[in-house]
């Protein structure tokens, strides 16, 4: 029986900023319907990572491979690719002269071509999967850290992609408005949305991955699926990073 093929791939992605290294030879594969965590010291490269996939930040080396395709070489394609990937930052990035629905409609008519009556009923939709239905007519400064970062998560399925990258998206929350944002990202994995996930939040990590990915100075130090990461064997760099960001 022929093995799978990864959705994503990332093959010896290595990145730069003038003299200072971000990412060095970077591997990862990441299946259909998996939900991948990263975690790692700040600086450890792990958003850089986040944006190469999503081509904000195009590799200097290495290749990225989406569905079997090499989408890496081709910025020009950015666009295209960034309707299957697509990314919820820290800072949620609405339009503030927008209303959430609004915001959410704005891809599916520009991009997409659809009706404002389809794109409105797309975000409705989409507002009531991210449990704020009654937001639709409510603008950014109207709504709570966690609501508008909800909007953001709702904004970026309307173009129906096949891989959400999260990066640190609950960095920005007060705490009680944290556990609504990882309840709607936990409910996406499990509906079997592959998904790649920057976070500090270690709850969510037990709770919704299916493989831990720990970074450190530009480099994948340790893959290990979610289990045995927090039932201790991972290496020790890892085993001190996560004694400290749990104690």
């Amino acid at each position: 029986m022929t093995a799978q093929r990864p959705l994503l791939e990332l093959i010896g992605i290595e990145k730069s900023f003038g003299q200072l290294q971000a990412l060095k030879t970077c591997s990862l594969e990441v299946q259909e319907k998996e939900t991948v965590v990263l975690i790692g010291p700040s600086g450890s490269g792990k958003s850089t990572l986040l944006r190469c996939v999503n081509l904000l930040e195009p590799p200097d080396r290495g290749n990225i491979l989406f569905k079997g395709k090499d989408i890496g070489r081709d910025l020009r394609a950015a666009p295209l690719i960034r309707q299957e990937i697509g990314m919820v930052f820290q800072n949620f990035e609405l339009f503030q002269h927008l209303s959430a629905a609004e915001n959410i409609m704005l891809a599916p008519m520009k991009v997409l071509g659809l009706s404002r009556l389809d794109a409105h009923d797309i975000a409705l939709g989409l507002l009531r999967k991210v449990r704020i239905p009654d937001k639709a007519d409510s603008y950014p400064d109207e709504l709570s850290g966690g609501q508008q970062q909800r909007v953001a998560i709702a904004r970026a399925l309307a173009m129906k992609p096949a891989v959400m990258l999260y990066d640190e998206p609950t960095s920005a929350l007060d705490p009680e408005m944290i556990r609504e944002v990882l309840d709607v990202m936990a409910e996406l994995s499990a509906e079997g949305m592959t998904s790649i996930v920057v976070t500090h939040e270690m709850g969510f990590a037990k709770r919704a991955a299916d493989r831990i990915v720990f970074m450190e100075a530009g480099q994948i130090v340790e893959i290990a699926n979610s289990a045995d990461f927090f039932g201790g064997t991972v290496n020790a760099r890892a085993r001190q990073f996560l004694d400290q960001i749990l104690h």
